[in-house]
């Protein structure tokens, strides 16, 4: 196995049971050692809806052995001779994604212009995935992680790493979509679901100066919670007779963070005005509901999507974080307890995000 001091342990799923909190704890192999790559640390390892899609097979067939976690948060314990502007010691995030074309010869055009996050020739996700070199990778419940630098994000002073953990993908997916398409002064904002990355969605619309940010569920349950993190409207849309009528076209910009292929979608749309676009982030085992052209056609909707977020969009969104104070709701929970973690993730007991903590891993102890 690995020929550094330390192993690269962690929880790893063997099957489709694993979403059921059957993860086992054991070694792994990770990516062949390159000059441009770090070894982290990790101190914390945020819990995101994507670990259990890829643990029970949901998205597709998953390689297994698997580790998932890409909320990840660490110190540098070893860095490449090629790498620049970081050093052992450092405070690191990796999010969702972990290699791409970025930087070698012929590289795509969504890397050569700092959206790797769309690389069409080779995107790595940090688990389940391939790198470059076709070597496999493994993710963050686990005690260290091994990463190309490029993909390894320094975290601002001010952001604790246990906070900082769900914003590496929960908060990068929401905060992209919503600066992309001018969350702002003068826009009228929905958030459909007030999960892990619906809480995200409302503070950053908030933090972004939004005008309205209206969160859309299906009862009332939170609606306090979210009149405390900026919101200031909700629809409940269980509780409330004909919600689609009396606020239609009330929103410029929805994001909508449901997984599931039953939501009321062309309700959903009719909440936009003309010119409205409505971008998807959750992503349904099954797919999308059945769409109808009218809704789209009488007002000139946008459907659109949104994956995650560059290395670049994961420092805008910390250094809005920094000035605006965005802080996430978090539970932290032992890393030793990963797997009773996931499944009150799955019932939805969260609030709003759970970050896994290696206990006694500190700076001190590198």
């Amino acid at each position: 196995m690995s020929t550094q001091p330390y192993k690269f342990e962690g929880w790893l799923g063997y099957d489709a049971s694993a979403a059921e909190g059957n993860m086992k704890w054991g070694e792994f192999e990770p990516k062949r050692w390159e000059e441009t790559d770090i070894d982290i640390k990790i101190t914390h390892c945020g819990i995101c809806g994507s670990d259990l899609h890829t643990l029970r097979s949901g998205w597709g067939p998953t390689d297994y052995p698997c580790c998932v976690g890409h909320e990840i948060v660490g110190f540098a314990v070893r860095v490449g001779s090629q790498v620049q502007g970081i050093k052992v010691g450092d405070r690191l995030g990796v999010g969702a994604q972990s290699d791409s074309c970025q930087g070698r010869k012929g590289d795509c055009k969504a890397c050569a212009s700092g959206n790797e996050n769309y690389c069409s020739k080779w995107h790595t996700a940090t688990y389940n995935s391939r790198h470059f070199n076709g070597d496999k990778s493994y993710g963050g419940y686990a005690l260290y992680n091994r990463v190309p630098a490029h993909f390894a994000i320094k975290i601002p002073d001010q952001i604790p790493s246990a906070e900082a953990a769900p914003m590496l993908c929960g908060g990068v997916t929401t905060y992209a979509p919503l600066k992309f398409h001018g969350a702002g002064p003068g826009k009228r904002v929905g958030i459909i679901g007030l999960g892990g990355l619906g809480h995200f969605g409302v503070m950053w619309a908030k933090a972004l100066g939004a005008d309205k940010v209206v969160v859309v569920s299906r009862t009332s349950a939170k609606k306090e919670d979210a009149f405390k993190m900026g919101a200031t409207d909700f629809i409940a849309t269980d509780e409330e007779a004909d919600w689609d009528k009396k606020h239609a076209s009330s929103l410029d910009l929805i994001v909508c963070t449901v997984s599931s292929t039953h939501m009321p979608m062309m309700r959903y749309l009719n909440l936009l005005g003309m010119d409205g676009t409505f971008v998807q982030v959750g992503a349904p085992d099954d797919g999308l509901p059945n769409l109808q052209a009218l809704g789209f056609i009488f007002k000139r909707l946008k459907l659109t999507g949104s994956l995650i977020g560059s290395p670049r969009d994961i420092r805008e969104m910390f250094e809005l974080a920094v000035e605006k104070n965005v802080r996430p709701w978090i539970q932290e929970v032992p890393m030793k307890d990963a797997n009773k973690a996931i499944v009150d993730m799955e019932a939805g007991k969260a609030r709003y995000r759970y970050t896994l903590v290696n206990e006694g891993a500190q700076k001190a102890s590198l």
